[in-house]
Protein backbone atom coordinates (compact mmCIF):
# COMPACT_ATOMS: atom_id res chain seq x y z
CA UNK A 1 0.00 0.00 0.00
CA UNK A 2 1.39 3.56 -1.12
CA UNK A 3 1.01 6.04 2.08
CA UNK A 4 -0.16 9.24 -0.09
CA UNK A 5 -3.08 11.03 0.59
CA UNK A 6 -4.00 7.95 3.41
CA UNK A 7 -5.88 8.46 6.91
CA UNK A 8 -3.34 7.04 9.26
CA UNK A 9 -4.49 6.88 13.37
CA UNK A 10 -1.71 5.76 15.36
CA UNK A 11 -1.97 5.10 19.20
CA UNK A 12 0.61 5.12 21.69
CA UNK A 13 2.01 7.85 19.52
CA UNK A 14 3.66 10.46 22.39
CA UNK A 15 6.76 8.52 22.44
CA UNK A 16 9.06 6.27 21.49
CA UNK A 17 8.40 3.97 18.12
CA UNK A 18 4.51 5.34 17.85
CA UNK A 19 5.77 9.26 17.49
CA UNK A 20 8.80 7.95 15.17
CA UNK A 21 5.57 6.32 12.87
CA UNK A 22 3.82 9.27 12.59
CA UNK A 23 6.48 11.69 11.83
CA UNK A 24 7.33 8.98 9.00
CA UNK A 25 4.11 8.58 7.63
CA UNK A 26 3.65 12.63 7.56
CA UNK A 27 7.47 12.58 5.45
CA UNK A 28 4.80 9.49 3.05
CA UNK A 29 2.50 12.38 2.81
CA UNK A 30 -0.20 11.06 4.21
CA UNK A 31 -3.56 13.17 4.23
CA UNK A 32 -4.53 12.92 7.92
CA UNK A 33 -2.44 11.85 11.14
CA UNK A 34 -3.77 10.95 14.31
CA UNK A 35 -1.39 11.00 17.25
CA UNK A 36 -3.49 8.89 19.91
CA UNK A 37 -2.46 8.57 23.48
CA UNK A 38 -3.57 8.36 27.04
CA UNK A 39 -0.49 11.16 27.83
CA UNK A 40 -2.57 14.06 26.16
CA UNK A 41 -0.01 16.68 26.45
CA UNK A 42 2.38 14.58 24.73
CA UNK A 43 0.33 13.48 21.86
CA UNK A 44 -0.86 17.18 21.34
CA UNK A 45 2.67 18.00 21.40
CA UNK A 46 3.52 15.98 18.82
CA UNK A 47 0.52 16.74 16.82
CA UNK A 48 1.35 20.17 16.77
CA UNK A 49 4.72 19.07 15.34
CA UNK A 50 3.39 16.98 12.38
CA UNK A 51 0.29 18.98 11.83
CA UNK A 52 -2.46 16.23 12.74
CA UNK A 53 -4.81 15.75 15.21
CA UNK A 54 -4.33 15.03 18.93
CA UNK A 55 -6.48 12.29 20.71
CA UNK A 56 -6.77 11.86 24.45
CA UNK A 57 -7.30 8.00 24.84
CA UNK A 58 -7.03 4.68 27.11
CA UNK A 59 -6.41 1.81 25.08
CA UNK A 60 -7.16 0.02 27.90
CA UNK A 61 -10.71 0.37 27.58
CA UNK A 62 -13.36 -0.71 24.77
CA UNK A 63 -15.09 3.11 24.52
CA UNK A 64 -11.72 4.57 24.51
CA UNK A 65 -10.75 2.94 21.33
CA UNK A 66 -14.28 3.17 19.35
CA UNK A 67 -14.59 7.00 20.60
CA UNK A 68 -10.30 7.20 19.26
CA UNK A 69 -11.85 5.83 16.00
CA UNK A 70 -15.24 7.87 15.90
CA UNK A 71 -12.97 11.22 16.54
CA UNK A 72 -10.80 10.22 14.12
CA UNK A 73 -13.47 9.58 11.71
CA UNK A 74 -15.14 12.59 12.17
CA UNK A 75 -12.29 14.35 11.87
CA UNK A 76 -10.95 12.76 8.70
CA UNK A 77 -13.35 10.60 7.07
CA UNK A 78 -12.70 6.86 6.90
CA UNK A 79 -9.47 5.70 8.33
CA UNK A 80 -6.96 3.63 5.85
CA UNK A 81 -4.45 2.09 8.22
CA UNK A 82 -4.81 1.78 11.88
CA UNK A 83 -1.46 1.36 14.02
CA UNK A 84 -2.76 -0.57 16.96
CA UNK A 85 1.13 0.32 18.93
CA UNK A 86 -0.36 0.95 22.33
CA UNK A 87 1.24 -1.49 24.93
CA UNK A 88 2.56 -1.64 28.63
CA UNK A 89 5.19 -4.01 29.66
CA UNK A 90 3.57 -5.32 32.56
CA UNK A 91 5.47 -6.47 35.89
CA UNK A 92 8.18 -9.05 35.49
CA UNK A 93 8.28 -12.29 36.79
CA UNK A 94 6.07 -15.44 36.50
CA UNK A 95 2.82 -16.70 37.58
CA UNK A 96 2.96 -14.93 41.27
CA UNK A 97 2.54 -11.47 39.16
CA UNK A 98 -0.70 -9.84 40.53
CA UNK A 99 -3.86 -10.80 38.45
CA UNK A 100 -4.21 -6.58 38.27
CA UNK A 101 -1.07 -6.82 36.44
CA UNK A 102 -2.16 -8.94 34.40
CA UNK A 103 -5.31 -7.75 33.64
CA UNK A 104 -4.07 -4.14 32.47
CA UNK A 105 -1.38 -5.71 29.94
CA UNK A 106 -4.17 -8.29 28.60
CA UNK A 107 -6.30 -5.14 28.23
CA UNK A 108 -3.47 -3.05 26.36
CA UNK A 109 -1.73 -5.54 24.40
CA UNK A 110 -4.12 -8.13 22.95
CA UNK A 111 -8.07 -6.79 23.63
CA UNK A 112 -7.22 -3.08 22.44
CA UNK A 113 -6.30 -4.81 18.91
CA UNK A 114 -9.42 -6.79 19.14
CA UNK A 115 -11.71 -3.64 19.99
CA UNK A 116 -9.95 -1.88 16.80
CA UNK A 117 -10.89 -4.73 14.37
CA UNK A 118 -13.87 -4.88 15.90
CA UNK A 119 -14.83 -1.51 14.93
CA UNK A 120 -13.09 -0.86 11.92
CA UNK A 121 -13.51 -4.08 10.09
CA UNK A 122 -16.84 -3.71 9.18
CA UNK A 123 -16.32 -0.23 7.11
CA UNK A 124 -13.04 -1.62 6.06
CA UNK A 125 -14.71 -4.77 4.44
CA UNK A 126 -17.62 -2.89 2.91
CA UNK A 127 -14.90 -0.95 0.76
CA UNK A 128 -13.13 -3.56 0.26
CA UNK A 129 -9.53 -2.23 1.35
CA UNK A 130 -8.10 -1.07 4.78
CA UNK A 131 -5.06 -1.64 6.52
CA UNK A 132 -4.68 -3.04 10.36
CA UNK A 133 -1.24 -3.05 11.69
CA UNK A 134 -0.44 -4.37 15.07
CA UNK A 135 2.78 -3.63 17.71
CA UNK A 136 3.43 -6.92 18.75
CA UNK A 137 7.33 -7.65 19.65
CA UNK A 138 9.88 -9.93 19.10
CA UNK A 139 8.90 -11.57 22.28
CA UNK A 140 5.60 -12.98 20.46
CA UNK A 141 7.81 -14.78 18.37
CA UNK A 142 10.70 -15.79 20.88
CA UNK A 143 9.86 -14.94 24.45
CA UNK A 144 10.89 -12.61 26.78
CA UNK A 145 12.60 -14.19 29.64
CA UNK A 146 12.41 -11.73 32.56
CA UNK A 147 8.50 -10.98 32.05
CA UNK A 148 5.54 -13.93 31.43
CA UNK A 149 2.74 -11.70 31.79
CA UNK A 150 4.73 -9.53 28.47
CA UNK A 151 5.56 -12.78 27.06
CA UNK A 152 2.08 -14.59 26.81
CA UNK A 153 0.37 -11.02 25.71
CA UNK A 154 2.45 -10.36 22.83
CA UNK A 155 2.31 -13.71 21.98
CA UNK A 156 -1.30 -13.49 22.08
CA UNK A 157 -1.08 -10.30 19.81
CA UNK A 158 0.73 -11.79 16.93
CA UNK A 159 -1.54 -15.00 16.91
CA UNK A 160 -4.52 -12.28 16.94
CA UNK A 161 -2.73 -10.60 13.82
CA UNK A 162 -1.85 -14.08 12.19
CA UNK A 163 -5.45 -14.74 12.29
CA UNK A 164 -7.22 -11.85 10.68
CA UNK A 165 -4.17 -11.65 8.18
CA UNK A 166 -5.82 -15.34 7.18
CA UNK A 167 -9.24 -14.41 7.47
CA UNK A 168 -9.38 -10.93 5.68
CA UNK A 169 -6.71 -10.94 3.07
CA UNK A 170 -8.82 -11.94 0.23
CA UNK A 171 -11.45 -9.30 1.36
CA UNK A 172 -9.14 -6.26 0.53
CA UNK A 173 -7.80 -6.23 4.59
CA UNK A 174 -4.43 -5.95 4.97
CA UNK A 175 -2.49 -7.42 8.44
CA UNK A 176 1.03 -6.34 9.60
CA UNK A 177 2.31 -7.37 12.55
CA UNK A 178 5.50 -5.50 13.82
CA UNK A 179 7.75 -7.52 16.02
CA UNK A 180 11.17 -5.31 16.98
CA UNK A 181 13.57 -6.45 19.63
CA UNK A 182 15.44 -3.97 21.54
CA UNK A 183 14.16 -0.12 20.50
CA UNK A 184 15.65 2.63 22.45
CA UNK A 185 12.27 3.39 24.17
CA UNK A 186 11.33 4.46 28.15
CA UNK A 187 10.25 1.05 27.97
CA UNK A 188 13.21 -0.62 27.20
CA UNK A 189 15.49 1.23 29.40
CA UNK A 190 12.70 0.05 32.43
CA UNK A 191 13.86 -3.27 31.31
CA UNK A 192 17.25 -3.34 31.03
CA UNK A 193 17.46 -2.94 34.41
CA UNK A 194 17.04 -6.44 34.97
CA UNK A 195 20.13 -8.74 34.11
CA UNK A 196 18.26 -11.17 32.10
CA UNK A 197 16.03 -9.12 30.33
CA UNK A 198 18.85 -6.73 29.65
CA UNK A 199 20.79 -9.86 27.75
CA UNK A 200 17.54 -10.89 25.54
CA UNK A 201 16.86 -7.11 24.60
CA UNK A 202 21.00 -6.68 23.98
CA UNK A 203 20.86 -10.05 21.70
CA UNK A 204 20.07 -8.68 18.50
CA UNK A 205 21.36 -4.91 18.67
CA UNK A 206 19.43 -2.15 19.99
CA UNK A 207 18.02 0.41 17.15
CA UNK A 208 16.48 4.03 17.55
CA UNK A 209 12.39 4.14 16.79
CA UNK A 210 13.45 5.56 13.71
CA UNK A 211 14.49 2.44 12.64
CA UNK A 212 11.34 0.39 13.51
CA UNK A 213 9.29 3.39 11.78
CA UNK A 214 11.65 2.73 8.81
CA UNK A 215 10.88 -1.11 8.59
CA UNK A 216 7.53 -0.51 8.94
CA UNK A 217 6.89 1.83 5.83
CA UNK A 218 8.77 -0.89 3.80
CA UNK A 219 6.81 -3.47 5.49
CA UNK A 220 3.38 -1.72 4.57
CA UNK A 221 4.61 -0.82 1.17
CA UNK A 222 5.27 -4.60 0.21
CA UNK A 223 1.99 -5.42 2.54
CA UNK A 224 3.96 -8.05 4.95
CA UNK A 225 2.25 -9.94 7.59
CA UNK A 226 5.79 -10.17 9.60
CA UNK A 227 7.73 -6.59 10.00
CA UNK A 228 10.78 -7.55 11.87
CA UNK A 229 13.25 -4.51 12.39
CA UNK A 230 15.96 -6.51 13.71
CA UNK A 231 16.98 -9.38 11.01
CA UNK A 232 18.34 -12.09 13.30
CA UNK A 233 15.14 -12.02 14.81
CA UNK A 234 14.36 -14.51 11.63
CA UNK A 235 17.25 -16.58 12.09
CA UNK A 236 15.99 -17.23 15.81
CA UNK A 237 12.50 -18.28 14.74
CA UNK A 238 13.86 -20.46 12.15
CA UNK A 239 16.13 -22.13 15.03
CA UNK A 240 12.90 -22.14 17.10
CA UNK A 241 11.05 -23.89 14.84
CA UNK A 242 13.61 -26.64 13.46
CA UNK A 243 15.14 -27.75 16.66
CA UNK A 244 12.63 -26.64 19.57
CA UNK A 245 15.60 -28.38 22.57
CA UNK A 246 18.32 -26.71 21.33
CA UNK A 247 16.34 -23.31 21.66
CA UNK A 248 15.62 -23.95 24.77
CA UNK A 249 18.52 -24.83 26.03
CA UNK A 250 20.23 -22.06 24.66
CA UNK A 251 17.80 -19.39 26.10
CA UNK A 252 18.18 -21.55 29.26
CA UNK A 253 21.99 -20.71 29.09
CA UNK A 254 21.70 -17.38 28.60
CA UNK A 255 19.46 -16.68 31.33
CA UNK A 256 22.13 -18.82 33.83
CA UNK A 257 24.96 -16.43 32.14
CA UNK A 258 23.24 -13.38 32.64
CA UNK A 259 22.76 -14.47 36.67
CA UNK A 260 25.99 -15.55 37.11
CA UNK A 261 27.58 -12.03 35.76
CA UNK A 262 25.61 -10.04 37.56
CA UNK A 263 25.18 -12.04 40.69
CA UNK A 264 27.33 -9.92 43.52
CA UNK A 265 30.99 -11.50 43.95
CA UNK A 266 31.86 -13.57 46.81
CA UNK A 267 33.74 -11.77 49.55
Amino acid sequence: MDLLDRHIVVTGAAGGIGQALVRRFTHERARAVVVADRDGDGARRVAQEIGGLAVEFDAGRESGVRELIAKASEANGPIDVFVSNAGVAGMGGGPEVPDECWDEAWRVNVMAHVWASRALLPEMLARGEGYLINTASAAGLLTQVSSLVYSVTKHAAVALAEWLSIEYAERGVRVSCICPQGVRTPMLERGMQEATAAAALSAGGLIEPEEVAEAVVAGIREERFLILPHENVATFMARKGTDPERWIRGMRRLVRQAREASAPSAG
